[in-house]
C-alpha cells in the first residue's frame, strides 16, 4: 500500500534571495531536421565557393609568383624549371639588370614619374572642371555634348593616334613628354569626366545655394564647396591615372624614339634583343622593380578607390 508520505509532492527548492523555485527543468530547444539540412547545405555551398575563389586566385597570382622566382634563377634555368621551388638565389639579375641599358634603370623610372605626375595633374584639373560644368551649369546643347563625350569612351586610342602624331610632329613635340601630358590637360579622359559628373550629382544642391546666398560665384563654389567633397572621386582618378600611365607602352613607343627619353615599359622592351641572346633574368628582375610603385600606390590607395567607386552615382 502506498503511504501518505509517498503521495505527498516533493517540496521545490527555492534559491536564496529570490524565493523562486530552482528545480524546474528548462525546455530543450530542438532543431528540426529541415533546419539542420539547410544549414549543412549552406556550409557546403560556402566551402565550395571559397574553394573556387582560392583556386581562381592561385591561378591568377601564379604568373606573378613565377616571375618573382624566375628573377632569382640563373638565366639558363628559367624555362627549364617551371615550378616555384628555388635551389639557389641569383641576386646578380637585379644588379646586372639595373645597369644593363644605356642608363641606369632608375633613369627610366624618373622619366615615367615625370609623365605620371603631369598626367595626374592634368586629369585632376581638367576633368574636375569639365565634370562641374556638366553637373551644375546650364548651357546650350549640354545633353548633346555630354552624349558625344560618352561616345568617345568607345573610341579606340589607335583610331586617333595617326592624326595626333601628325599634329605633334608638326609642332615639334616628338621625342618629348608633351604628347603624353598635354592631352590630359584638355579633359580627353571621358571615363574620369563621367565618374566625377556622377559624383557631383550626388552632392546636394542646397550647399551650392547656401554658398550663392553668401555671394559666391561658380569658381568659388567649385573650389570651396564641391572640390573638397570630391576627394574620393579625385583619389580614384589619381590611382587609375597612375596605373594606366605607368603601364602605357604604345603611346611612349610611338612618341619616344630617343633612348634617353624612354619610359619604364619601353625600357623593358629594350631587354628583348632579336639579334642576340635575351637576358630573361634581368628582364624579370626589372619587371619586379617596375611593379613595386604600382603595388604600393594600390595598397595605400585601395580604401579611397573603393570609396570613390562605391559612392559614385548615389544620390
Amino acid at each position: 500500500m502506498t503511504t501518505k508520505l509517498e503521495m505527498l509532492p516533493t517540496p521545490e527548492k527555492k534559491s536564496a534571495g529570490t524565493g523562486k523555485p530552482t528545480n524546474r527543468r528548462k525546455p530543450k530547444v530542438r532543431e528540426s531536421r529541415g533546419t539542420l539540412a539547410f544549414s549543412r547545405a549552406q556550409r557546403s555551398k560556402a566551402l565550395m565557393k571559397h574553394a573556387v575563389l582560392i583556386l581562381a586566385g592561385a591561378l591568377m597570382i601564379y604568373p606573378l609568383l613565377w616571375m618573382v622566382v624566375s628573377s632569382l634563377r640563373p638565366n639558363e634555368l628559367i624555362f627549364r624549371e617551371p615550378g616555384l621551388w628555388l635551389n639557389s638565389l641569383e641576386m646578380s639579375n637585379y644588379t646586372s639588370g639595373w645597369s644593363a641599358l644605356t642608363h641606369p634603370f632608375g633613369h627610366y623610372m624618373i622619366n615615367s614619374a615625370i609623365v605620371v605626375i603631369g598626367s595626374i595633374l592634368g586629369n585632376l584639373i581638367s576633368c574636375s572642371m569639365a565634370a562641374y560644368a556638366f553637373a551644375r551649369l546650364q548651357f546650350t546643347a549640354k545633353k548633346l555634348l555630354f552624349g558625344i563625350m560618352l561616345l568617345t569612351i568607345m573610341l579606340p586610342f589607335h583610331v586617333v593616334i595617326v592624326p595626333q602624331y601628325i599634329l605633334f610632329s608638326q609642332i615639334g613635340w616628338v621625342n618629348t613628354f608633351w604628347p603624353l601630358i598635354v592631352p590630359k590637360l584638355l579633359a580627353t579622359e571621358a571615363f574620369f569626366v563621367f565618374l566625377m559628373v556622377q559624383f557631383i550629382r550626388g552632392i546636394p544642391k542646397d550647399l551650392d545655394e547656401a554658398a550663392r546666398i553668401d555671394g559666391a560665384g561658380h569658381p568659388r563654389i567649385f573650389l570651396r564647396v564641391i572640390l573638397p567633397l570630391m576627394v574620393p572621386a579625385l583619389a580614384t582618378t589619381t590611382i587609375f591615372t597612375f596605373i594606366w600611365t605607368w603601364n602605357d607602352f604604345f603611346g611612349a613607343l610611338i612618341y619616344l624614339t630617343d633612348p634617353d627619353m624612354f619610359t619604364v615599359p619601353v625600357a623593358l622592351r629594350a631587354f628583348v634583343d632579336s639579334q642576340s641572346a635575351t637576358s630573361w633574368g634581368s628582364l624579370f628582375a626589372m619587371s619586379i622593380v617596375s611593379l613595386l610603385p604600382v603595388f604600393l600606390v594600390f595598397l595605400f590607395g585601395q580604401r579611397f578607390l573603393i570609396k570613390g567607386i562605391a559612392t559614385t552615382g548615389i544620390k
